[in-house]
């Protein structure tokens, strides 16, 4: 398997060390890669770093939609030249959040987020790599700015948590939709429903570590190694074997992601 939207700063990794034993424990559990996440500048510089302490570690760069606001010239200027790197493999995660910005003290407002989600498409048009794609309650403006700018030829909804609607929409446009521990969760109706809208070979999954911890261990810390309980659940979700959606995100990750098939190495 491959873990496509992870954090490994944030699980605790602070050097080396730290992320060789976050990917071995992913490793025997069968998580061969994972893509870590930056979330602000400083994590950007981080995750490629991290990508070049381990082999089995590759790097998205952006800033988080909640912190657009430090989208700065010279912010810019250094998350262009952080996606030169050849181990960054998607410009991520950026979009839309209507959540926090009435819970979270300096959270970004809907203006500023829009202004940087669309700075971030063209950034990925213009590098063609993948557009990693936050969206929390925020459908509608997601769609527009996509619209407005124009998507770039990949694009990857992290974490989907949309209903059947947005589903369809990403089927029908050929986008990927990454799901998380989030499908393991009874009581996320929606989502449960929209999943088998999707065609498998649009589907990645991800644990979003340290969040999202798939049940049965809701409430813990996630990691990597987690990522098996929620294809697991999405297999029993499809009616399909476990095995065959192991390797179909894999495939499909590799293949977006412009990355050794891990797949074939096992």
């Amino acid at each position: 398997m491959l873990d496509a939207h992870t954090h490994l700063d944030a699980c605790g990794a602070a050097g080396p060390e730290g992320v060789a034993a976050i990917v071995d424990r992913a490793t025997a559990a069968g998580v061969m890669a994972v893509v870590t996440v930056a979330d602000d500048l400083d994590s950007a510089r981080w995750v490629t770093r991290a990508a070049e302490w381990n082999p089995r570690v590759y790097a998205a760069v952006a800033l988080h939609p909640t912190r657009a606001t430090a989208l700065t010239d010279v912010a810019r200027a250094e998350i262009e030249r952080l996606t030169a790197h050849p181990r960054v493999v998607a410009i991520g995660e950026t979009g839309m959040d209507l959540y926090w910005p009435d819970r979270l003290a300096g959270c970004a407002q809907p203006d500023a987020q829009r202004e940087a989600f669309a700075w971030h498409i063209e950034l990925a048009k213009r590098t063609g790599k993948p557009l990693m794609i936050h969206n929390r309650e925020a459908d509608r403006e997601v769609l527009d700015v996509l619209g407005a700018e124009g998507a770039p030829d990949t694009v990857i909804f992290h974490c989907f948590s949309s209903g059947s609607t947005m589903a369809r929409l990403c089927a029908d446009a050929g986008w990927l939709v990454s799901l998380s521990g989030t499908v393991t969760f009874r009581n996320a109706r929606d989502l449960r429903e929209a999943v088998p809208l999707v065609p498998l070979e649009q589907l990645l999954v991800e644990t979003d570590a340290p969040f999202l911890t798939p049940h049965p261990y809701r409430g813990a810390p996630n990691e990597p190694y987690c990522l098996p309980y929620t294809v697991r659940a999405l297999a029993e979700l499809l009616g399909r074997p476990a095995e065959e959606l192991a390797h179909v995100t894999t495939a499909n990750a590799c293949r977006v992601y412009g990355i050794p098939d891990t797949g074939r190495t096992l």
